[in-house]
């Protein structure tokens, strides 16, 4: 996942890396001082894959309980979060 690479020409990653710079705003992190490649790049794409694989286990609890419907939206979720961000598992 790159954070805070160019992304000019990309309309989502430029809202995404935008988000990114508010939180580590809110976070009290200077990002115009960050090096491109940064322990920031690898905590970010640890938190989203974290995410993701809530995901998994929120699917397989709904499946477990006869809820398909939200299993698919748990999937749905996951899907959306790899696509968006762009992070593989």
């Amino acid at each position: 996942m790159r954070l805070f690479v160019d992304w000019q020409n990309d309309m989502v990653w430029q809202t995404m890396n935008e988000r990114i710079r508010q939180l580590l705003s809110q976070a009290g992190v200077h990002y115009e001082v960050l090096p491109k490649d940064t322990v920031y790049e690898k905590f970010a794409e640890l938190i989203v894959k974290e995410c993701m694989r809530m995901c998994e286990v929120a699917q397989v609890g709904y499946l477990t309980h006869g809820l398909e419907k939200e299993a698919s939206g748990a999937y749905s979720v996951k899907q959306y979060i790899e696509e968006y961000l762009g992070v593989n598992e």
